[in-house]
């Protein structure tokens, strides 16, 4: 007994000595080891950004989100636009490589042009995410829309639009070499090897041109006047097939799917005045977001380049007549350049 009341005796003595030293331990800040070697890892970094061309919502936005997470830790960045020009894209690449960026943000036309050329960048210690339209190299990081899903979902809409209708429909492509086209293809042959009823009257590429959209749904509709849906791959290139649609006084008569980042003019504004009927949005201040956490992410961590690949899927926003008036469906550039 007498052992168990010095016990007690010395466990109320340590409880108050401990309730004594708290207050005393709890004034004094304990310094966070890790954000000083972060700070480091990134300041003075120079991030060089190759989109297919600026001037348009999905481009300047990722720059703009990229800009407001990166450069507050002293990260640079260089722009090189080749504006839709593939050759000066593949020379603008190969002249980065040489210039030595920490990290390049790669917007590809095609799967093959850089494929090479971003394997080498990693080789010679160059991070390299690919931002929606991959190669066919798979490097440290792909931050995308799942395209498969996107015209799965848009040849959902109109398979379901067109019930009780002519079951006739058109598919406007974009470049045929670029995976965003490719394999939003593949998508919509997924959904109508399950609908043998839906007849494709035309599938053409506009490659990414508002009027060469506008031209092929002209002809298209000039015959098929009973047409009722059309799988669009890129609201931007879609707002020339809207325009036709809206000439042959179909607005609401052809159900038109599209995608693209979600920027309110390009996005909801168009859904609200019926040119488009769904717009699938990968949504770009995420997309830009999740780009800039992985640049953080692979310049702390000290990793090789290239020695880890991983792939950030975007999930989708679907925008239609219910939430197009919302706040949340679609951003506005203006707001992200601020």
């Amino acid at each position: 007994m007498a052992s168990v009341h010095k016990f007690a005796l010395g466990s109320i003595a340590a409880l108050a000595l401990s309730a004594v030293a708290a207050p005393a331990l709890a004034q004094q800040g304990l310094d966070e080891p890790f954000q000083k070697p972060f700070r480091e890892a990134l300041a003075g970094k120079t991030v060089a950004y190759v989109p297919v061309a600026m001037n348009f919502d999905l481009t300047e936005g990722w720059y703009a989100g990229l800009k407001k997470e990166l450069e507050p830790y002293g990260v640079k960045f260089v722009i090189r636009d080749p504006n839709w020009n593939t050759n000066a894209g593949a020379q603008a690449v190969t002249s980065l490589i040489s210039e030595k960026p920490a990290v390049m943000v790669i917007h590809n036309p095609d799967v093959q042009t850089y494929a090479k050329l971003l394997q080498r960048a990693e080789n010679e210690g160059i991070y390299v995410i690919q931002i929606n339209m991959g190669s066919a190299y798979r490097s440290s990081a792909f931050v995308g829309a799942n395209w498969i899903e996107i015209g799965e979902r848009q040849t959902e809409g109109v398979v379901k639009a067109c019930q009780g209708k002519s079951n006739k429909i058109a598919i406007i492509q974009g470049a045929l070499s670029a995976a965003a086209s490719a394999y939003t293809l593949k998508g919509v042959e997924n959904v109508l090897a399950k609908h043998p009823e839906i007849k494709v009257v035309s599938s053409q590429a506009a490659d990414w041109d508002a009027a060469k959209a506008k031209a092929i749904t002209q002809t298209v509709l000039k015959q098929n006047p009973d047409l009722c849906g059309i799988v669009g791959f890129w609201d931007g290139m879609d707002i020339g097939t809207a325009a036709a649609i809206k000439e042959a006084g179909l607005t609401g008569k052809v159900f038109l799917a599209t995608s693209g980042g979600g920027e309110r003019k390009g996005a909801c504004e168009l859904v609200k005045n019926g040119s488009f009927d769904l717009d699938m949005s990968y949504d770009v201040p995420t997309q830009a977001a999740q780009m800039a956490g992985t640049i953080k992410w692979l310049l702390s961590s000290g990793v090789k380049a290239g020695s880890v690949k991983g792939s950030e899927y975007t999930t989708l926003i679907p925008i239609t007549r219910e939430n197009a008036d919302t706040q949340t469906a679609c951003w506005n550039l203006s707001d992200l350049k601020k």
